[in-house]
């Protein structure tokens, strides 16, 4: 591969982002706008966290088909201990829980979801794609069962502005996402963990003839991958002071969809957290866009399917041609 190409290759979501970015403010007047432009911000935040958690994952050349539900799962449970706390008629028994402990409940609900992933995967060699296809089923039953069915709604206002507030003119929610890429970059770049993590998804019998504890690293990484769902159903939940049952249908395919396009190689081994953001920044504008233009929810699906089957077909052809 020629220097030309592989620089080519290494901008191609930036140039793509610009060329996207240019074409949608042809077409529409409010795509260039301050307001419009927090309001990407705002809704890109979740699928960052998520897509975050999702790159870790797929650089062990794995991947995670449950965050849509556990951010689902998740969010019920802050919203369901911090509006009613735990209730034992038993015992005589009543648990109430304050913002910061519903918050602590729900970001451990994640983390113990995605360790038996992990665990599921690593200890009975479960493919990753049927262990977390089952585990999308099982926390989706887990939400409704927990919620009944019904939403759970009017949590506070401190609650509220974990996903509506400012903070120096900034929306908190992209204050949480940029430090959970700052987080995941450090991890990534400057730890050991992270170092595993690549030696993994580059060659597993390598990585393991070199001593790496292939298990306990696979399960701290889809640990990680459900706490940052968790992280997303709170942004959720907050901003539509509403834990809602059906939450989160779909937002694996676009976290899935913010990592292929950002150059994360589906084998593993490759690819970066930075690249990662790229991508949810181009989900999140196409997204965006297609509403501006007035184009049909079932149109969008068609384009999103599009752009993830195209992106993979690429991530394809630049490994062959390495």
């Amino acid at each position: 591969m020629s220097l030309n190409t592989k620089n080519l290759a290494r901008f191609q979501s930036l140039i793509a982002l610009v060329i996207l970015c240019i074409v949608l403010s042809c077409l529409s007047d409010k795509f260039l706008t301050v307001d419009n432009g927090w309001n990407v911000m705002r809704q890109i935040s979740v699928n960052i966290c998520i897509a975050v958690g999702m790159t870790l994952v797929v650089l062990t050349s794995g991947i995670d088909l449950s965050v849509g539900s556990v951010l689902a799962l998740c969010g019920a449970i802050t919203a369901g201990l911090l509006k009613n706390g735990v209730d034992v008629p038993s015992g005589d028994l009543y648990i109430g829980f304050t913002l910061f402990g519903a918050i602590m409940a729900g970001l451990l609900t994640g983390s113990a979801v995605g360790a038996f992933n992990g665990f599921t995967i690593t200890r009975f060699k479960v493919p990753p794609f049927v262990a977390t296809l089952a585990m999308l089923t099982i926390a989706r039953g887990l939400t409704l069962l927990y919620t009944k069915g019904f939403p759970i709604s009017v949590l506070g206002d401190h609650f509220d502005f974990i996903g509506t507030g400012w903070f120096l003119g900034i929306p908190v929610p992209v204050w949480i996402s940029a430090i959970v890429v700052l987080g995941a970059v450090v991890l990534t770049n400057k730890t050991q963990l992270g170092r595993y993590i690549y030696a993994i998804g580059g060659n597993e019998n390598a990585a393991r003839l070199s001593g790496i504890k292939i298990s306990k690293v696979k399960i701290t990484v889809y640990a990680l991958a459900g706490a940052l769902a968790a992280v997303g159903g709170l942004l959720v939940t907050s901003r539509l002071d509403s834990a809602q049952p059906n939450a989160g249908i779909s937002y694996e395919l676009d976290a899935i969809a913010a990592v292929v396009i950002g150059g994360t190689s589906l084998s593993g081994g490759k690819g970066t957290i930075w690249g990662t953001v790229l991508g949810a920044v181009i989900i999140g504008v196409l997204n965006n866009g297609l509403v501006l233009l007035n184009v049909s929810p079932f149109w969008q699906q068609v384009v999103k399917g599009a752009v993830i089957l195209l992106a993979v077909i690429i991530d394809k052809a630049s490994s062959k041609n390495e």
